[in-house]
């Protein structure tokens, strides 16, 4: 049941994550396990179920993460995907936005530890596949290590195969996400402490983790790390820690090669009217600190946005990529 792979995670990322920003982070890491965007669990249930949760099975093994703090209807969500092929079921309670702090679930759940421990109960009563936590180390002014390991105790009674642990308090009182993620300070000493007291967690790191040297620095016992916008904004930084972390014999494609894969997959997504842009969006940073990374970045802007744009139209951009230009 917990025969997952978190030694290289892809953070669940609002706005970011959906099904093409996966396939195109695929090609860089043929192991990691790619998380969804968040999914709030009443709209699973209650709504488009079948759009939320399509993916492509090149995509895979992929985790769905879900927002919510009924038992019975995560209950519900958990099987729709599982239903649906997802490999593992995530419980969001480290989102500090405030329409996920409004609906009473992300962050400040790490206030209702009990609650979260019955969600995670009843998830696993759902399921045959792995259910996990992603969670911070504190919320407001309670961000001291006591309060972190009494709640990791109480939700890890519920037997949870994992715990994502993004190593900053959610600040949700004049702190936006966006600070939320910068300005309170890193504590990835919290999460080794955890794991040298409690071997037997499988804790994943997540939070500053930016750069090859900062993971090396981090990985240590721990049992993988999450990258959230280091890695969507340069995606070869997955093929990197992939040969790092699983597998020094990987070889990632080149530019050419990743062009004609999302060719290929735009011309099947254009058939479902799918626009070009749509996925076009989640390539800005394919040769980020490259030569002719300016220029590809105005192509996608321009050429790609295009209501008319077809699939055929990335090819325009090899010429730019293999002449020398400014990044």
């Amino acid at each position: 049941m917990n025969a997952l792979d978190r030694r290289l995670c892809v953070a669940p990322m609002m706005d970011w994550t959906d099904r093409h920003c996966r396939y195109f982070h695929r090609l860089f890491t043929p192991h990691a396990l790619l998380y969804t965007e968040m999914i709030v669990a009443a709209a699973l249930v209650h709504g488009d179920a079948a759009r939320l949760l399509e993916s492509d099975p090149a995509e895979h093994p992929v985790a769905l993460q879900l927002g919510g703090c009924d038992p019975r209807e995560l209950a519900a969500a958990a099987r729709m995907g599982a239903a649906a092929g997802y490999a593992e079921i995530n419980l969001n309670v480290g989102c500090p936005s405030d329409r996920v702090k409004n609906g009473s679930f992300g962050a400040c759940l790490m206030l209702r530890p009990a609650l979260v421990a019955e969600c995670v109960a009843r998830m696993r009563e759902a399921v045959s596949i792995p259910v996990t936590v992603k969670c911070r180390i504190g919320i407001d002014e309670r961000d001291d290590y006591e309060f972190f390991a009494a709640f990791v105790d109480t939700v890890a009674a519920a037997g949870p195969a994992a715990l994502i642990v993004h190593a900053r308090a959610a600040i949700l009182g004049g702190l936006s996400p966006k600070e939320n993620r910068e300005i309170p300070p890193l504590r990835p000493e919290y999460v080794h402490r955890l794991k040298r007291e409690r071997p037997e967690l499988e804790l994943v790191l997540n939070g500053g983790l930016g750069d090859l040297a900062t993971v090396r620095a981090q990985v240590g016992t721990l049992d993988g790390v999450m990258l959230g916008r280091a890695a969507y904004h340069r995606p070869r930084l997955l093929a990197e820690l992939e040969q790092l972390l699983i597998d020094p014999t990987w070889v990632p494609p080149e530019v050419g090669e990743v062009l004609q894969a999302m060719v290929a997959y735009a011309r099947r997504e254009r058939v479902k009217g799918v626009r070009l842009h749509s996925i076009t969006r989640h390539m800005h940073g394919l040769v980020v600190g490259q030569d002719g990374a300016r220029a590809w970045r105005r192509f996608l802007s321009g050429v790609a946005t295009r209501p008319d744009a077809e699939p055929e139209m990335l090819y325009g951009a090899l010429p730019i990529l293999r002449t020398p230009q400014a990044a």
